[in-house]
């Protein structure tokens, strides 16, 4: 598999992670010899250990940003942990969603007991309607809206996205299967059309302002062209 670099300086390297591409395995992980890791990935690339600052879902594409040594790890994740970077995420969802949405509802944390406070800023882009029929309607909705996390928990854009009932088209956990499996049976995309599109930040080294984009897997630029939502065509 071939690693796209986004960005790359002397402190960290920035790269499009693939959708269905787990950031790095988990100790506990049964199939750790089975797929290789995006971390494995972007450490046989440069042929040294590079170490992740944050992570995405499996399922979630785009960019993620690795710092080169171990000393730089820190400066890097105290942006995400005191909410300094912004983070631009697209995302496909079922129904026209409202212009712009505050969704403010608690998420479980990592160990899947303890609910913590997340909110995520929804902003309306694009929409359409299809002559195709979804049960339980006669035709289908979808829109095209960035989502802007101003918390990081588990699955959090996913479950709010749910939450506000515009579930996110390819999501097999907490989307709408009917709708899944008309995307896969009309247009051949199964993937979760969830993109980590874009970071700004300001480097803790350099005190330059980074802006790092992630293109559109070819699947979002299928449906945008299918769709003509000019959001998702160069």
């Amino acid at each position: 598999m071939d690693l796209h670099i986004l960005y790359e300086d002397a402190y960290i390297v920035c790269v499009a992670k693939p959708n269905n591409l787990v950031v790095h395995h988990a100790h506990h992980s049964r199939n750790v010899t089975d797929e290789t890791s995006l971390v494995q990935l972007v450490n046989e690339h440069f042929e040294s250990k590079c170490h992740p600052i944050h992570r995405l879902d499996r399922k979630t594409s785009g960019v993620v940003v690795f710092a080169k040594s171990n000393e730089y790890v820190a400066p890097f994740q105290q942006l995400f942990t005191s909410h300094a970077i912004q983070k631009i995420y697209y995302g496909i969802v079922r129904g026209h969603a409202p212009a712009k949405k505050t969704i403010d509802s608690p998420v479980k944390g990592r160990d899947a007991k303890v609910y913590k406070d997340a909110e995520t800023q929804l902003e309306l882009l694009n929409t359409t309607v299809l002559d195709i029929p979804v049960k339980p309607y006669p035709s289908s909705r979808y829109s095209l809206v960035k989502l802007l996390p101003k918390t990081g928990r588990l699955h959090q854009l996913r479950i709010h996205c749910n939450k506000i009932s515009y579930p996110l088209v390819g999501d097999p956990k907490y989307g709408d299967n009917n709708h899944n499996q008309m995307f896969e049976t009309q247009f051949q995309c199964s993937k979760l059309f969830l993109h980590a599109y874009q970071l700004h930040f300001q480097h803790p080294f350099t005190d330059e302002k980074i802006v790092i984009t992630a293109p559109f897997p070819d699947d979002w630029l299928r449906i945008g062209k299918h769709f003509d939502w000019s959001e998702l065509q160069s």
